[in-house]
């Protein structure tokens, strides 16, 4: 496979904190790649790294094959969670004025700036002053000028805050489209159902340190909890002998004309062969897949070693423990 970009055993000090230990990740061509990590995991200090802004203390980086150097910022956007617009100019005004900052002729920048402006339907805005845009249509804006050179890659960071469900598809169709014009992606949110619905591969970062990286699929596929949710008819005894000793029952939601739809969770040295091999002579079986955990799942307990249903419970009984601790 090839790689836009890679981080060699990167690591980063600040005084006394360690922002980045030992981090190494292949960002794929072509591709979204999601860079996630609680608050303070050090996903800002890589990405500062990444833009040049500050330097690795050891580590190696390279961009499309070549050491990562000065000449490869034009190659390079960056959409910054924070604003970083000068609220006095106007918009068009500035958005011309970043567009030439990144080598993009007066000329074509015009036409680009037009078509953008269009189709964020941000043309009335062109002579009004930044400090009058809301929020959402500042980040338009700040997505346009990122944009508008044709980066080889692009980095996201935490791009829909401040827009509305519209407009949020909005941006994703229009990443999905840079993505399969060929733009390699790295992206970072802490919303995992983005994450879900636009990665190809992600990394995981926390206390400064790599804890997972691969493909999102593989990754989700590696934390199965081997549970199953099947619709079956004709079943020919109880429900809970019915998939015994193969799974465990887990939840039965009675349909109609006699269906019903079973979650069960299959047993240390079964499979999902054995449990459909198990059921034929017993049920008809409509259909059948696995519950793979969401990323949300997989981000929380690959961070706090346990599931959110695991840490609710466990949390549900500490508060009967002090409950009964009170009355006593």
């Amino acid at each position: 496979m090839d790689y836009i970009f890679r981080a060699e055993e990167v690591s980063k000090k600040y005084d006394k904190h360690q922002a980045l230990t030992n981090v190494s990740i292949e960002v794929p061509q072509s591709g979204i790649f999601g860079l996630l990590g609680p608050n303070g995991a050090g996903k800002t200090t890589l990405i500062r790294i990444i833009n040049q802004i500050i330097a690795p203390d050891t580590g190696n980086l390279f961009f499309n094959g070549q050491k990562l150097n000065p000449e490869h910022i034009k190659e390079i956007g960056y959409l910054p969670e924070e604003r970083g617009l000068y609220k006095k100019m106007k918009v068009g005004e500035q958005a011309m004025y970043l567009a030439r900052l990144k080598d993009v002729k007066h000329k074509e920048a015009k036409v680009l700036l037009r078509y953008w402006f269009e189709k964020f339907d941000l043309m009335p805005w062109w002579d009004r002053k930044v400090e009058e845009l809301s929020k959402g249509m500042q980040q338009k804006v700040q997505f346009i000028v990122t944009v508008l050179h044709r980066p080889r890659l692009l980095i996201f960071d935490e791009p829909f805050s401040g827009f509305d469900p519209i407009n949020i598809n909005l941006l994703k169709d229009e990443i999905m489209n840079l993505k399969n014009q060929g733009t390699s992606i790295i992206f970072s949110t802490h919303n995992m159902s983005s994450v879900e619905e636009l990665c190809d591969h992600i990394v995981l970062i926390n206390k400064s340190e790599k804890i997972l990286g691969g493909k999102l699929e593989d990754i989700r596929k590696s934390h199965s909890s081997q549970i199953f949710s099947l619709t079956i008819s004709g079943q020919k005894s109880e429900s809970d002998r019915l998939f015994e000793p193969v799974a465990e029952l887990l939840e039965e939601k009675p349909q109609r004309d006699g269906v019903k739809v079973i979650r069960v969770k299959i047993r240390e040295g079964s499979s999902a062969n054995d449990l459909i091999r198990h059921i034929l002579p017993q049920a008809d079986l409509h259909s059948f897949h696995e519950e793979l955990p969401t990323m949300n799942d997989v981000f929380i307990k690959t961070v706090t070693g346990k599931y959110p249903h695991e840490r609710k419970s466990q949390s549900d009984q500490q508060g009967v423990k002090n409950k009964v601790s009170e009355i006593n």
